[in-house]
């Protein structure tokens, strides 16, 4: 019997390793299939670059050859740090550089850590860890005796440098690249050489030199077809001509830098090759999962073979030890129980710790974004609208405009996405104010007619005359949830009609129930879709048309309505069009009506001279701001930072303090906390991109005012300067 036993788990255990041999990949088709992954990613074809790195980053696993390891995770990190996905491109080249490491190759850890350099210097702007891995890869070159390689990294230096404005740190870089240029020519650098040696006479003040050098970069990009190095040097040359206040070329060459870039990151190769990073990630994570099961196995055949010798072993005694037997059988029962109930409970506890850290990390995320996408934003709405205000010219241009609507339409996405996130946070909480209900909804109707204009549609606003004249309730959330609706109707519709149609259904101890529509002939939505349309970032009806949005409109429009106590229907055929009903509750109250509106504060104007102080880092922000309260005839000083704030309190006195939030060297926080502790009771706004919720306590603990939020419009922003001034005075 033992024998027999024996003789089947010996051809077991032989068959399996014979049917687990597979022929192992040969590393000359493995390095074939990387070079041709590089030279794809080079010519822009992402997707295709990133699907041949997939196979042979698998072939160079099997075979363990940490090299080509490093080679591929490297080629995949350059692929989504052209993809503009920097988190990830700094993700994989650490992991080809932890390959790397374990090798003897000086050649590869070089080019990774150069490629780092890049990402901290370039893409991150952390000037000092991007240099600290340069001067890795300079000693590597030094290695390998690569003068090519050297000149690529100090040319990076020299860059990163001068893009900080340490021209003088970055001199000594430049000039053993341009001594490297007369022995070796390298159309390679050629490009890039040029454009520094522009920026470095700039900085000489140089101007023909300077300008020399410029056009020389432009016309060899041109000639050798660099794209990437052609849009920069056109980028470098407008910096150049908008300090010589060359404004017409300066704004030629940001427009060819424009479309350069557009022509570099196309929609469709960018959307074709996030789909293949996608199926890269899943492949990283089948690989962990591979790792598991196959640990998993191990553990199976070496329980198998405990479960056979246990088994041999009660054979042999089973006369002496059967009553025994059962109680061990009984034990080990209850101590797996035991176990797997303990360790059960050990990973809800660490599921449960994850879930709330995730939530953390989600509205850190939030809160950052939002911050970081607004204060661009706010230079870029102010400056559009400063230019169309100065230069009348140009409020036909097409590009001014395209610009100044893509800023507006970034801005809503950042609002969407902070909406949603209130309302799951449950932050929210419904206002009571009074309004007209048919002018809330022409408001609505005015505010989106450049969509109705665009798509040749026409909007019809329809009113019960049994709704009263005034309302209560709150009039912004109703306008949101009918701006999403009646975008989304405008948008889905060509050469249609939309209509808004408010009725009244029953009034009941002074509160009105009205019944919303909105209905129009566009393309409709299928039966299959309309229960999905709510969802978050849904789409439907993209087959054809490239339609915008973020697919959160109708989410926050049914959390939204939630808050409100309703719900909303949809009734929709394909090509016959959609109609969204719900039904909302607002009060109606003469007393109530004339209280809110006494205690809504007028914005009082005064010819008097205002003097106003602007802290503020941001130098477009600056200006921006300057310009802004300069153009309401109020006097206006600006300042650095915090501590020059407090120096020159110190000797002048102002009527209003705007205050940045997120400074260097002293946040307004800390630098409100000081001007309250001298004793100067000047108003102080907080002007900040930061989501005024989050930053209310804090704000008011510090001792300010108020807060605006940026963007902002500039009637809102006097109407607080007055009112705090006046109240001040009034006090005084």
């Amino acid at each position: 019997m033992r024998i027999v036993l024996l003789v089947f788990l010996w051809f077991n255990f032989f068959g399996a390793a014979l049917n687990g041999q597979t022929q192992l990949p040969i590393k000359r088709e493995i390095d074939k299939l990387t070079t041709q992954a590089t030279k794809l990613r080079e010519s822009g074809n992402f997707e295709k670059s990133l699907l041949i790195s997939r196979i042979a980053l698998r072939k160079s696993i099997v075979i363990h050859d940490n090299v080509l390891i490093a080679e591929n995770y490297n080629n995949v990190a350059a692929n989504y740090n052209d993809l503009v996905e920097f988190d990830k491109a700094i993700f994989y080249y650490n992991k080809a550089l932890i390959y790397a490491n374990f090798t003897e190759n000086d050649t590869i850890k070089q080019r990774i850590n150069n490629n780092l350099g890049n990402m901290y210097c370039f893409e991150k702007k952390k000037y000092e860890k991007g240099i600290l891995y340069y001067r890795k890869a300079l000693e590597y070159s030094k290695k390998i005796t690569d003068s090519s390689q050297m000149a690529f990294t100090n040319l990076n230096i020299a860059w990163a440098f001068f893009d900080i404005g340490k021209f003088k740190e970055g001199r000594e870089n430049l000039k053993m690249i341009n001594a490297y240029y007369k022995k070796h020519a390298n159309n390679s650098i050629l490009v890039v050489l040029n454009m520094l040696n522009g920026m470095y006479f700039n900085y000489k003040n140089e101007d023909v030199k300077a300008e020399f050098y410029f056009k020389e970069a432009i016309r060899l990009g041109k000639k050798l077809n660099a794209k990437s190095d052609l849009s920069f040097s056109h980028l470098e040359f407008s910096k150049f001509l908008l300090q010589r206040k060359d404004y017409k070329r300066a704004y030629e060459n940001l427009d060819l830098y424009t479309k350069l870039n557009d022509e570099i990151y196309a929609d469709e190769k960018l959307e074709k090759a996030n789909v293949e990073g996608i199926n890269f990630e899943l492949d990283e994570y089948k690989r962990t999962i591979d790792k598991i099961e196959n640990e998993k196995d191990l553990q199976y055949q070496s329980l198998k073979k405990s479960r056979i010798i246990v088994l041999l072993f009660i054979i042999a005694i089973f006369v002496l030890l059967l009553f025994l037997n059962s109680l061990i059988k009984n034990n080990r029962f209850r101590l797996k129980s035991n176990a797997d109930l303990m360790l059960a409970n050990e990973e809800l506890i660490v599921a449960n710790k994850k879930a709330q850290e995730s939530a953390i990390l989600k509205t850190q995320f939030v809160s950052t974004i939002s911050h970081e996408l607004r204060t661009p934003l706010y230079g870029v709405v102010g400056i559009t609208d400063l230019l169309l205000e100065e230069h009348k010219e140009l409020a036909s241009s097409p590009h001014l405009n395209s610009l100044k609507f893509s800023a507006r339409y970034l801005l809503s996405l950042v609002n969407d996405i902070l909406q949603i996130n209130k309302i799951e946070e449950n932050k929210i909480v419904l206002d009571n104010l009074t309004f007209n209900l048919t002018d809330e909804l022409n408001m609505v109707k005015n505010s989106l007619s450049f969509i109705a204009k665009k798509n040749n549609n026409k909007v019809y606003v329809h009113v019960d005359q049994l709704i009263p004249e005034n309302l209560i309730g709150d009039k912004l959330r109703f306008a949101q949830i009918l701006m999403n609706l009646i975008s989304n109707a405008l948008k889905f519709t060509k050469n249609g009609d939309v209509h808004l149609i408010a009725n009244q259904l029953k009034e009941v101890a002074g509160i009105h129930t009205i019944e919303i529509k909105i209905k129009d002939n566009g393309i409709g939505i299928a039966p299959l879709d309309q229960d999905k349309i709510f969802d978050k970032f849904v789409q439907v009806g993209r087959k054809e048309v490239d339609y915008q949005g973020t697919g959160l409109g109708l989410s926050i429009v049914k959390r939204l309505l939630e808050l409100f106590g309703s719900d909303i229907a949809v009734e929709s055929e394909l090509g016959r069009g959609t109609t969204f009903t719900f039904v909302v509750d607002f009060e109606y109250s003469a007393t109530k009506t004339n209280e809110i509106i006494s205690n809504i504060q007028v914005d009082l104007t005064s010819s008097q001279v205002f003097k106003v102080l602007v802290v503020e880092d941001n130098h477009i922000n600056q200006l921006i701001t300057k310009k802004t309260i300069e153009k309401n005839n109020y006097s206006c000083i600006v300042v650095d930072d915090g501590f020059q704030a407090l120096e020159i309190l110190k000797t002048e006195e102002f009527d209003i303090i705007l205050m940045d939030i997120n400074m260097p060297l002293m946040n307004g926080f800390e630098t409100t906390r000081r001007i309250r502790q001298e004793g100067i009771e000047t108003p102080i706004i907080a002007l900040t991109a930061f989501d005024k919720n989050e930053i209310t306590d804090e704000a008011i603990m510090a001792g300010m005012n108020d807060i605006i939020v940026k963007p902002f419009e500039s009637v809102q922003l006097f109407k607080i300067i007055n009112c705090l001034i006046l109240k001040t005075k009034s006090v005084v």
